[in-house]
């Protein structure tokens, strides 16, 4: 049998395994809402490796000058070096493990990101969960040069010339039929 047929193999054996346990797995996965702030690890020692990694690459580095050159480095590490992978079940990655596997879900993606970004200085990031009927978006968001620069793990970069604006493009409104909240390794927010 060759590598990769027994890779499959195992593939398979662990696929088994972990349905068999989906609902075992998922119980002790649970996080309370306020809880999510736990997940965002800016002093991480790998998280701070990377970025140091990206801070490094300016001539000295100055976080109210060069953040949003870095960030755009960040996202760029983030959409192209972590593969999105979806798994069967509910299970939180943190960032390191993230870093470790090269792969997470969107939502890992936007952990990871965001906890990169509080590391090269900007403590004002935050990420941004907008659940519509059962369709969920995350974006990584934070203020630099009197601007909110929105961050979508898997898309692009928009400015946006308040977070009201940034709201109000995500459907975030009180007549809105939507959840949202917003969370860092400092807080927790609902927003509708």
């Amino acid at each position: 049998m060759s590598e990769e047929e027994s890779l499959k193999k195992y593939n398979g054996l662990y696929l088994e395994i972990i349905m068999r346990y989906k609902d075992a797995i998922e119980s002790g996965e649970k996080l309370y809402v306020a809880e999510l702030p736990k997940l965002i690890t800016p002093q991480d020692e790998a998280v701070v490796s990377l970025a140091k990694s990206i801070t490094s690459a300016f001539p000295s580095y100055k976080s109210e000058q060069d953040f949003y050159d870095a960030a755009k480095q960040a996202h760029k590490y983030v959409k192209d070096k972590i593969t999105t992978l979806s798994p069967p079940i509910e299970f939180w990655l943190k960032p390191n493990q993230v870093l470790s596997l090269e792969a997470g879900d969107v939502f890992d993606k936007a952990v990871l990101l965001c906890s990169i970004m509080v590391a090269m200085g900007n403590v004002t990031t935050k990420i941004l969960v907008v659940t519509k009927k059962a369709n969920e978006e995350f974006l990584v968001y934070c203020e630099f040069k009197d601007k909110i620069l929105a961050v979508n793990p898997e898309g692009n970069i928009t400015e946006f010339q308040s977070k009201q604006e940034l709201l109000d493009k995500m459907g975030v409104r009180e007549d809105a039929d939507i959840t949202a909240y917003e969370f860092n390794d400092k807080m927790y927010n609902d927003l509708a």
